[in-house]
């Protein structure tokens, strides 16, 4: 299996390695791609043309592993949405550790950046499916900006690596990136998916039983202490998966599922600007994750966690990024399942 450039020798070229590999999920929204101009399938040609083909792999976040476990509802986040999830009670999840990139050999290291993908099936047969990475804001505020970078990290054949000048032009002509380029720097990558916090990144529309709603943001809060990744895990490619799969061989871990809530003026169509520190935030209940498996064979292996795909009581925001991830993710997991009933039933490791 051929296996895309990774690109770790310096900043820049880190950014656009983080960023590059979530061109999939950020590409297309109604009015902007169009079919003068560019598709959802295009966005996804262009990204495979940038970072190879791995057959029957998710696009982006091809190196992961499944979980299983359940959310605690104690009922606190029924006060701002009528979602069934938020009553008081237990719900069933389907979800996914990964890290950034379409190699699903990928060192763990090669990306400071951790996600966290969960499904919580609702006992009235809905689904809510979030997509969250460990950063609460996003480098570009649109699709356009989004495949200008994509163009400018393009790997120079004669090096696998992106070229730096093309990049720094890029920051330079879009100085909204410099917030989460500084929040990086701040934020040196974590040691665990156990002690990492997870954001929804994007805003959404909550509903309540009133039918008053209210623009929310989440983040999953893990109850272990974060620490920073060491020099030893740095060499071992695939720490993660055996620092989570210890951990649960001694017992369940446990995330805050927080909602922020904001206030009149916060911006909810900009996934670059954070909301101020003093939003309230509500604790709606603990995610009990019990159980990891590959993800050759695990129940999140054919799930599409399009993060559009929400319960009654919430709804996407203005965000033209969540356009743009539901169009490319049902394009990519469309490819990589077609991929995958082409390949022998032998073939271990794809992940649809």
């Amino acid at each position: 299996m051929n296996r895309a450039p990774i690109c770790v020798p310096c900043r820049l070229a880190a950014i656009a390695a983080v960023v590059g590999c979530a061109g999939a999920a950020f590409a297309w929204t109604a009015g902007w791609l169009t079919p003068r101009h560019l598709s959802a399938p295009h966005i996804v040609d262009t990204f495979e043309s940038n970072y190879g083909i791995h057959a029957g792999y998710r696009r982006n976040h091809a190196k992961g592993l499944c979980l299983e476990g359940t959310f605690e509802s104690n009922g606190n986040g029924a006060r701002i949405s009528r979602a069934a999830v938020f009553a008081p009670g237990s719900t069933p999840v389907i979800g996914r550790f990964a890290i950034p990139g379409s190699n699903p050999a990928m060192p763990d290291a090669s990306s400071p950046v951790r996600s966290m993908a969960l499904l919580f099936q609702l006992h009235d047969g809905e689904q809510w499916r979030t997509g969250m990475n460990s950063t609460p804001i996003f480098i570009v505020r649109t699709p356009k900006q989004f495949y200008q970078q994509l163009v400018a990290s393009k790997p120079d054949p004669a090096t696998g690596k992106p070229d730096p000048a093309k990049l720094d032009a890029f920051f330079k002509a879009n100085p909204e990136t410099l917030p989460f380029r500084n929040w990086l720097k701040g934020h040196p990558s974590s040691s665990s998916f156990a002690n990492t916090a997870f954001y929804s990144v994007n805003a959404f529309v909550a509903t309540d039983a009133a039918g008053r709603t209210h623009a929310v943001r989440w983040e999953t809060v893990p109850e272990v202490a974060y620490a920073p990744q060491t020099a030893a895990q740095k060499s071992d490619p695939d720490f993660l998966a055996d620092d989570l799969n210890a951990r649960l061989s001694t017992g369940p871990l446990r995330w805050h599922l927080v909602l922020t809530v904001a206030a009149p003026g916060d911006p909810t169509d900009n996934a670059t600007q954070a909301w101020p520190a003093d939003r309230e935030r509500i604790d709606a209940g603990t995610l009990v994750l019990q159980h990891a498996e590959p993800q050759s064979n695990g129940q999140c292996r054919d799930v599409n966690y399009d993060p559009t795909i929400l319960p009654d009581g919430l709804k996407p925001s203005d965000d033209p990024l969540l356009a743009a991830r539901s169009a490319a993710y049902s394009v990519s997991f469309n490819r990589r399942t077609r991929e995958e009933a082409q390949q022998a039933p032998s073939h271990e490791g794809a992940q649809p």
